[in-house]
């Protein structure tokens, strides 16, 4: 059933989680993520954070049903969007680093979906979600601090990649939620003054654009590749396990094990 609420999505989001560590599914790293995020989202609803807080919840489910909806179109095999294909793909990859695959999910869904829903809830007055735009990347900016202490604990080697000298590992990931922010708000400039198959075309055009940048997340090469198998070796390999680490529950439903 689609999710007509932000409760509703925390619940969806809260049987992707489970099922992936069920089922040992790397599905479940960006589900993990996205969790926290959308609880943030909902605190902040709630402590009347947001200009609109009613209007924040929409855009909400909008951006979130996108995500939903092509995770749902994936498992029955029916068509959606490029970006998010090479995402689930990569899931069926024991090769990816865990990194990869939350970087993955947050490229389909901040730099394709988060223009979309922009537009979407605006209603044809852009310039009226700004506020709000801009404090739901703040929130996701944030949790960028212990996404990357997630990571470090299951991936102990990620600092061969350079990233962590000056705490470089959280600037990396800011500097791509930033320049994927600002690229989302140009694309729902343009998209909001679409109509008709010029809409899809614009669409369908980011789409191409953003499966390139997906297609460079996972096929890295020459001493990048060979730095990312070295820290592949020493990272965890039982996906339950990290699925619960990152989703940070205190209360595990299965029992797992490094």
């Amino acid at each position: 059933m689609p999710a007509q609420t932000i409760d509703d999505v925390i619940a969806q989001l809260q049987i992707i989680i489970d099922d992936s560590i069920k089922n040992n599914d790397r599905m479940g790293y960006f589900a993990a993520l996205y969790y926290k995020v959308t609880a943030s989202v909902k605190e902040g609803i709630a402590n009347n954070r947001f200009q609109n807080g009613a209007r924040m919840e929409q855009f909400d489910v909008i951006f979130a049903s996108r995500y939903l909806d092509a995770l749902t179109a994936w498992k029955n095999k029916q068509p959606l969007s490029a970006s998010w294909q090479v995402a689930f793909e990569a899931t069926q990859k024991s090769s990816l680093l865990v990194l990869q695959h939350l970087l993955l999910g947050m490229n389909a869904h901040i730099n394709l979906d988060l223009g979309i829903a922009a537009a979407q809830v605006s209603g044809g007055q852009l310039d009226s979600v700004k506020n709000d735009f801009d404090d739901i990347n703040t929130i996701i900016s944030a949790l960028t601090y212990q996404v990357v202490n997630d990571i470090d604990r299951v991936s102990p080697l990620l600092s061969l990649l350079g990233l962590h000298a000056g705490n470089q590992a959280s600037i990396l990931i800011q500097f791509s939620i930033d320049n994927a922010r600002d690229g989302a708000w140009c694309f729902a400039e343009d998209l909001v003054t679409k109509q008709g198959a010029d809409y899809n075309t614009c669409i369908a055009q980011r789409d191409q654009t953003i499966q390139k940048l997906a297609l460079d997340l996972t096929n890295s090469t020459g001493f990048v590749r060979f730095t990312i198998w070295i820290i592949h070796l020493f990272e965890w390999k039982n996906v339950a396990r990290i699925i619960d680490i990152m989703h940070g529950e205190k209360k595990a439903k299965i029992v797992v094990s490094k």
